[in-house]
């Protein structure tokens, strides 16, 4: 039978030679799977930018089809879908000044490790006075430098406790 060749691209295999892989490769079909697949990882930016310098599509606007269909090098995008667009853009610029905003210049994480060890250890030597350790926690966690909290889908495991602590189930059962 013989080695096979699988184009991820297209999703198809065919026989492995230097002449069908090199019809393959240069294939327009080939290409438009090829195009499609490293367009689905643009940044809406550019999708907006592109499709803002195109005209709209006549044929697609009538009919709601397009012979050409992605690869037309005219706009299949409705306003409301343009619209959508660049309020993603929005919010996708206004979500990486905000985290430029939220770093304090002169502070760093090691700085605020070093501070908040001290803070621990001081809690240990003076006692176990439960008014001054919870009035302790509360400045402790408002003290929590914003890199930390800037980064975004941090693990539970990684995320500052609540403000009243965890809640524990009394009657949970382990095993």
């Amino acid at each position: 039978m013989g080695k096979r060749y699988y184009c991820d691209y297209c999703d198809r295999s065919f026989q492995d030679n230097m002449h069908n892989r090199k019809k393959h490769l240069n294939g327009v079909q080939h290409h438009r799977a090829k195009k499609a697949w490293y367009d689905s990882f643009r940044d809406f930016s550019a999708i907006l930018c592109d499709e803002q310098t195109k005209k709209p599509c006549r044929k697609f606007l009538q009919k709601g089809i397009c012979d050409f269909g992605p690869n037309c090098r005219f706009s299949h995008m409705s306003e409301e879908e343009l619209f959508n667009l660049k309020r993603q853009v929005e919010d996708e610029r206004q979500r990486r000044e905000d985290s430029v905003d939220r770093m304090i210049p002169g502070r760093s994480i090691e700085e605020w490790l070093s501070r908040r060890e001290k803070k621990r250890t001081a809690l240990n030597i003076e006692g176990d006075s439960k008014d001054k350790q919870d009035s302790e926690e509360g400045q402790e966690e408002s003290d929590i430098p914003q890199q930390l909290l800037s980064i975004p889908d941090l693990p539970p495991s990684l995320l500052p406790p609540p403000p009243g602590g965890w809640k524990v189930k009394v009657n949970t059962e382990w095993g």
